[in-house]
């Protein structure tokens, strides 16, 4: 079976993410999908397993496989954990939902570490940029800041909300590169010192609940056998 075929045919999940899941879209953003797909329980009995990924079918789209997923999301990727809360569903069977049902499942105090890890990755290549070309990529640095204020506000209140809300104003502002990048960056640092904060009294457990997380595989991968 192709890759793309397991998209074709195995998803259980997908959506759009980006900008448009963001509420940042504007005229001619591109549409960025993500999805999750079951590979069949046999595939895993050959000795060429089956992919932990695909790129494609379509453009600017990539999928995961089941257990790649929640793995990363066990470790509180904030692109996966992002995806889980996506408010544009395109595709979901009865596996999506049951996955979806488990999202709180993923969340714990570690996503503060995550979070802020990559977040700091980002941080750094914008502030290259500012040094080799005189400003960073805006759209990055927008982007950042939406990440910075979501997992913030995920440690004070226990729920992950990816859209920008009332935000998406200052922060196409910041796109448009209409704000200095000294403003831009002392605001990054006051949502990094914010999460500290909020980390310090979040209702968020320690741990995921790997657990739970792992008896779900476990039942699909025998469901998809049984059914083979």
């Amino acid at each position: 079976m192709l890759p793309e075929d397991l998209v074709r045919e195995h998803t259980i999940y997908s959506c759009v993410m980006g900008s448009r899941a963001f509420g940042l879209a504007t005229e001619g953003s591109d549409t960025d999908r993500r999805g999750v797909f079951l590979a069949p329980t046999p595939l895993f009995w050959r000795f060429e397993k089956p992919p932990t990924h695909v790129e494609g079918p379509a453009e600017e789209q990539f999928s995961w496989e089941l257990e790649r997923f929640c793995e990363l999301a066990l470790r509180a990727n904030p692109n996966v954990l992002e995806c889980l809360h996506s408010p544009l569903v395109e595709r979901i069977d009865d596996t999506g939902r049951e996955l979806l049902s488990l999202r709180g499942a993923f969340l714990s105090l570690e996503v503060h570490g995550t979070f802020v890890r990559y977040a700091a990755g980002q941080r750094r290549k914008l502030e290259a940029d500012v040094r080799q070309h005189g400003a960073p990529r805006w759209k990055h640095a927008m982007h950042l800041l939406r990440l910075l204020a979501s997992c913030r506000d995920l440690l004070r209140t226990g729920e992950l909300v990816i859209e920008a809300g009332a935000d998406r104003e200052d922060l196409l502002a910041v796109k448009r590169g209409e704000l200095p990048w000294a403003e831009v960056d002392a605001r990054m640092g006051r949502l990094v010192a914010e999460a500290e904060d909020a980390a310090g009294s979040s209702p968020l457990p320690p741990h995921p609940d790997r657990a739970r997380v792992e008896a779900f595989l476990s039942r699909t991968r025998r469901t998809s056998a049984l059914h083979a």
